[in-house]
């Protein structure tokens, strides 16, 4: 475990987030009700993502896609990324660009436009399994394809934001995202923490901007 991580922080991070859940309750109702006229489906998507140490956990969002959605789209797109550097079938190149994808609904870009649908990821914090600024959240089968320099993201909790937040987000490729997840984990500190999170709001306007 690495200096600043220890349990003083998780319980920090823990009781941050329980107020957070507690002075955004209103907003989380209201999502959830917007999810939940969307059409049929559950109002929170789970998926199982690996955390500190390649441990599993159930990383919780508002549901952005229609049920029963079929996932091979996502891994083609991601698997080539990671292989080839280059999307399938052409496009741009981004960690989270992938253009067009039918799987979401109406609602559910919005929520991801505005990273709303991310918020239920505060209880995540609250039962110590992310953190506030951390690694991307990645899936078990994406891991799998990462370079070996990248292992050293593992050291830490996933973030709720990070420095692939403030330095390009969608833009970024994933080569890219994976470098600066390793930096932080290099570089962490109090003050960069904080600095991510003064600039995560900032950098959430400047890609609905660029829109």
């Amino acid at each position: 475990m690495i200096p600043g991580d220890g349990r003083g922080r998780v319980v920090v991070e823990a009781v941050a987030a329980g107020l957070l859940l507690v002075l955004l309750s209103p907003l989380l109702l209201l999502v959830a009700l917007a999810v939940r006229l969307s059409g049929p489906g559950p109002v929170l998507f789970r998926q199982e993502r690996l955390g500190a140490g390649r441990r599993p956990f159930t990383l919780v969002k508002f549901r952005t896609m229609a049920v029963d959605n079929d996932d091979r789209i996502h891994r083609e797109y991601v698997t080539s990324l990671l292989t080839s550097g280059t999307p399938p079938h052409g496009g741009e190149a981004g960690v989270y660009k992938l253009a067009a994808d039918p799987r979401i609904t109406p609602i559910g870009a919005v929520l991801r436009r505005t990273s709303l649908d991310e918020l239920p990821q505060l209880f995540n914090v609250l039962c110590g399994q992310m953190a506030f600024v951390g690694p991307r959240p990645v899936l078990a089968w994406e891991a799998e394809l990462f370079p070996s320099w990248a292992g050293p993201r593992f050291d830490l909790r996933p973030g709720l934001t990070g420095l692939w937040q403030v330095r390009g987000r969608s833009a970024l490729s994933y080569e890219d995202a994976l470098a600066l997840d390793v930096t932080y984990r290099s570089t962490r500190s109090l003050w960069l923490d904080l600095a991510i999170l003064l600039r995560t709001p900032v950098a959430l306007l400047d890609r609905r901007a660029a829109r």
